[in-house]
């Protein structure tokens, strides 16, 4: 959360309110479901109350119970006028569908004339508190979330959301003009499809995370307990259909959409499509090679990295045809070298047909143990750890020995960019298998740790989009491998000695069975490791604690 934060000018500032309440099903919470107007994108979606604020919210201060202006600013994360925000929601709210969080003597159907004339523009809530003798009840409600419609759009809206138990003895009645049906539901009913409900990204993330909760007062203490709430701001990405898309910050393509299209535009692919030529930089070209599968994800991404005329390739990726022409014709020079990360089948045999036919060396490592390897590529250069490769004026790469995945794995840092080609070492949303011999858990940490001391700024995968925050990504990765190796050593304990495939479903029972067969190697790898360390034994087929 950014304090001092300020709104975009191109949006308009908004306040949503979740009402909960248990029905018999357990938690619901109440949508509306909004007017069809032509040329309107949330046209007929079903949304929560909620609108913009209103610049007469700030003269109802003086009629609200509750916190502060003071306080609610810097929990939202403002300089000033935070209360402004919850004074909306609740405004909005009892305009739209008729409920009403406040304080005093007063009767739902007397008010009904005050909802029209919120609607109409014709008073503010500083009015309608005063000539009521109302109090608006602010005690009860939650900061829930923060969300910024995707630059681009012909409508922004820069939306806090609030939380609150629905008041007791009201009853919601839409007003029929934003709000054409009220529906009360559980977050898992809204999000079937069967229910048919139209939502926009923002309300589909928020009912998953209200589904998280059984009760009303069960998402209540969840609700208060919301810590560093920060932006939420999704993008627009485009797909091979042509179609625009809202890509979530947690979805793999976001980071590269944010940096290759930060206005906007919607042009950028939120697909890996094989054989399309993707400009990440001035300096970086991607060709994403076509061999899709479980191993490789959408498929090995084959990198062009150079400058004017001199160019070289990054894991020229399997024997392809269609791949080595999609390759050299997104080259824009002469493709001078070729440069492999590891020699696993999906990223260096296609290494051979592209030196014959743009004359350009290989160069590498040539493989350690043979399982797994294209043992067919011999480099016309062994590459050391250390070793700089001047591409072209201002155009460096750093060879770094990164060994663990395989043991001839090497990254390359493009110093310029602070870029990492990662090859397998970092793949994007999945961790990578250790396989002995070639394998090394010990190495593959070790390799892990010391990245954290390069100046980086971006992965570069041998698989998936560009990767932002290579340091949090990093810091994750060893976490993760902390904590399985953890659940190893424990299980050893608890219930050793075990042969592997019975140690298995218990150091993976968060893993489906499908991958459990793949996830053997890298239990294997971690059982390895605690053996070199002393902490377990093999003895006759089966693992122990030491």
């Amino acid at each position: 959360m950014n304090a001092g934060y300020v709104p975009p000018a191109d949006a308009r500032t908004a306040a949503s309110l979740l009402l909960l309440r248990d029905g018999e099903a357990g938690l619901e919470v109440l949508m509306l479901r909004r007017a069809e107007r032509e040329g309107d994108l949330r046209s007929g979606v079903a949304v929560f109350p909620g609108g913009v604020l209103d610049a007469r919210d700030r003269q109802a201060h003086a009629h609200c119970l509750g916190p502060s202006d003071a306080e609610v600013s810097l929990r939202l994360g403002l300089p000033e006028g935070g209360l402004d925000y919850l004074v909306a929601a609740v405004r909005e709210t009892f305009e739209e569908v008729g409920l009403l969080l406040a304080e005093g003597d007063f009767e739902l159907e007397a008010l009904r004339p005050w909802r029209e004339r919120f609607q109409a523009g014709q008073g503010g809530v500083d009015d309608f508190c005063r000539e009521q003798g109302l109090k608006l009840d602010l005690r009860g409600l939650a900061y829930f979330s923060h969300w910024l419609t995707p630059p681009g759009m012909p409508k922004r809206f820069d939306t806090r959301f609030f939380a609150a138990l629905a008041p007791a003895g009201q009853a919601a009645q839409a007003d029929f003009g934003e709000a054409q049906e009220l529906m009360w539901l559980t977050p898992q009913a809204a999000l079937e499809a069967r229910s048919g409900l139209k939502l926009l990204p923002v309300t589909r993330r928020t009912l998953q995370e209200l589904g998280r909760s059984a009760t009303a007062a069960e998402a209540m203490v969840a609700a208060h307990q919301r810590t560093g709430i920060g932006l939420t701001m999704p993008r627009v990405g485009a797909t091979g259909k042509g179609t625009r898309v809202v890509v979530l910050p947690d979805e793999l393509p976001y980071a590269e959409i944010a940096r290759l299209d930060p206005m906007g535009r919607g042009d950028v692919s939120c697909e890996l499509r094989p054989g399309c030529a993707v400009r990440l930089s001035p300096h970086v070209i991607r060709v994403t090679a076509p061999n899709p599968g479980p191993m490789t994800g959408p498929g090995t991404n084959t990198y062009l990295v150079g400058q004017g005329p001199s160019w070289a390739v990054i894991d020229p990726g399997p024997v392809s045809e269609p791949h080595l022409q999609a390759l050299r014709a997104a080259a824009p020079g002469r493709i001078e070298l070729i440069l492999v990360t590891h020699t696993h089948r999906d990223h260096s045999p296609g290494a051979a047909a592209l030196a014959l036919a743009t004359g350009a060396p290989a160069w590498g490592r040539s493989a350690v143990h043979p399982e797994w390897h294209d043992t067919a590529f011999t480099p016309q250069r062994e590459l050391q750890h250390g070793e700089r490769i001047a591409l072209a004026p201002g155009v460096t790469l750093r060879v770094l020995h990164t060994p663990g995945h395989a043991a001839n794995h090497l990254c390359y840092l493009l110093e310029e960019e602070k870029t990492l080609f990662t090859g397998d070492h970092v793949m994007q949303g999945s961790t990578v298998v250790i396989n002995p011999p070639d394998g090394d858990m010990a190495a593959y940490l070790a390799a892990l740790e010391a990245l954290l001391a390069e100046d980086l700024e971006w992965f570069a995968p041998g698989h998936g989009f560009l990767v932002a925050r290579p340091h949090e990504v990093l810091r994750g990765l060893i976490a993760h491998r902390m904590k399985r190796e953890a659940k190893v050593a424990a299980a050893l304990r608890t219930a050793g000695p075990l042969q592997l495939d019975d140690l298995l479903p218990l150091v993976y029972d968060d893993v489906p069975v499908a991958r459990h067969a793949v996830a053997r190697r890298s239990l294997l790898a971690h059982l390895l490791k605690l053996q070199a360390e002393g902490a377990a034994a093999l003895d006759d087929e089966a693992w122990s604690a030491r």
